[in-house]
């Protein structure tokens, strides 16, 4: 591994200006919503396709060529490099570096999420391809794309990472049939983007185009800021899995019945949610949460006879997230049992833990070590408890990435922040990371 040393010729005024763009470009992306008063950004929507054409304006501007693929998401690609004079480019076909983050957004969301890390690559990008007199400022062995991906957030149609699985060429055909609250169906609402359901193949990308995935992100939780550091390393995001449940019981007259003959679904799910709760409390690196609860048939004087709800549980390693599972599946056997209700669980979805890649996190940490040169001990490693795009990618490509503090964690709301002074770090940081490994040898 390369020492830590500074590469970037970048100014710090530069990389101060980068951050301000980027957090105006965060202000002027979230004014791009489906519901005014909160930021609100589906896959496929009006609004999907506005932050695609400013985007596609962003990566031209830094002087990429654009494209928006066949799942929606936008991407530039940048093919110059150093050792070429100033507009000769790399073949074509050259194997890509890929830098990215998602522009869609959770309900009542806030303006940094996914959206940060879009920006930042594209400043990134600013600073590395800066020309000289005798070629471009910066020794990259390989091209840079950017992405911004459509859906990492699965608000729409339930369904987490669709852009990012599309480029990964993991996406499944069962999921056409999936619809939205409104009943549209993804195939209806691919064609009514404009996208053709038929050619979803040509999104997928060979794991020969490309050279690596590097991803900026907010932490969306509250280490780094408890700790007093502006960046780190992340070493995995964590595995998941989510069930929607049941439990079933008998709905009766709610003055009228003893308690004694009361099969209360409602509080059988209570007790099944708190379990939840104490079980993954105990555990490290193991989340549970319990995110939807539906009682019916809802009137104030029935008692409940069927309780849905979901269960959304996350875990460094996958056979300690299974493991979990079947701890909780013994526990809502005996509340169940106890109450006289039934419960069932239907698993809507599983992804296994993705360890960012050994080499891209030595570089992401010579990166840090570059930008914060005080530091003089290893540059913090965080796990990831939320998903990224990255989990879907790691499928074809080695995957890093770089976690940027966001005080007091707070995420999926709109006081929802970062600094620009952590986004300068962040910005610097990542470009850094680049020309570390640039130069390792290949």
């Amino acid at each position: 591994m390369s020492a830590p040393s500074r590469l970037l010729i970048a100014s710090p005024d530069a990389v101060a200006a980068a951050a301000r763009r980027v957090m105006a470009r965060c202000d002027e992306l979230a004014r791009v919503t489906a519901t005014p008063g909160r930021i609100e950004r589906v896959y496929l929507s009006p609004e999907h396709a506005r932050v695609n054409r400013l985007a596609a304006e962003w990566m031209r501007e830094v002087g990429m060529r654009t494209w928006q693929d066949a799942a929606g998401n936008q991407v530039g690609r940048i093919e110059a490099v150093l050792g070429h004079p100033a507009g000769v480019s790399r073949p074509s076909d050259t194997p890509a570096l890929l830098l990215g983050s998602h522009l869609d957004t959770v309900i009542d969301a806030g303006r940094f999420d996914g959206i940060a890390g879009v920006l930042i690559a594209l400043e990134v990008v600013r600073l590395l391809r800066v020309p000289t007199d005798t070629g471009w400022a910066v020794p990259l062995p390989f091209p840079i794309e950017v992405v911004a991906f459509s859906d990492e957030e699965g608000t729409r149609f339930g369904k987490a990472l669709l852009g990012s699985s599309a480029v990964a060429g993991s996406w499944n055909d069962a999921w056409w049939t999936l619809t939205d609250a409104d009943g549209v169906s993804l195939r209806q609402a691919f064609l009514e983007f404009g996208l053709d359901p038929a050619r979803i193949g040509e999104a997928a990308r060979r794991p020969d185009e490309l050279v690596a995935y590097l991803e900026a992100h907010i932490e969306q939780g509250p280490a780094l800021d408890r700790a007093g550091e502006p960046l780190a390393v992340v070493s995995s995001i964590a595995s998941a899995r989510r069930f929607q449940l049941v439990v079933e019981g008998e709905a009766r007259h709610a003055g009228g019945t003893p308690y004694d003959m009361r099969r209360d679904a409602l509080l059988g799910a209570s007790e099944a949610a708190l379990a939840v709760e104490r079980v993954c409390a105990a555990e490290h690196h193991i989340i549970g949460t319990v995110g939807r609860f539906e009682a019916f048939p809802g009137a104030v004087n029935v008692i409940p006879g069927e309780v849905r709800f979901s269960l959304d549980l996350r875990g460094e390693f996958d056979g300690e997230r299974d493991r979990v599972w079947d701890v909780l599946a013994r526990d809502l056997d005996e509340i169940m049992g106890r109450r006289g209700l039934r419960w069932s669980a239907r698993e809507v979805h599983s992804a296994p833990a993705v360890f960012c890649a050994p080499l891209l996190q030595d570089v992401v940490a010579a990166g840090i070590r570059a930008t914060l040169p005080v530091r003089s001990d290893a540059a913090p490693v965080l796990f990831s408890p939320a998903g990224h795009d990255g989990m879907a990618l790691g499928a074809i490509t080695d995957v890093g990435m770089l976690f940027l503090r966001n005080p007091d964690g707070i995420s999926h709301h709109p006081d929802e922040f970062v600094s620009a002074g952590d986004v300068a770090h962040g910005i610097r940081a990542l470009a850094e990371s680049i020309l570390h490994l640039a130069a390792e040898p290949r």
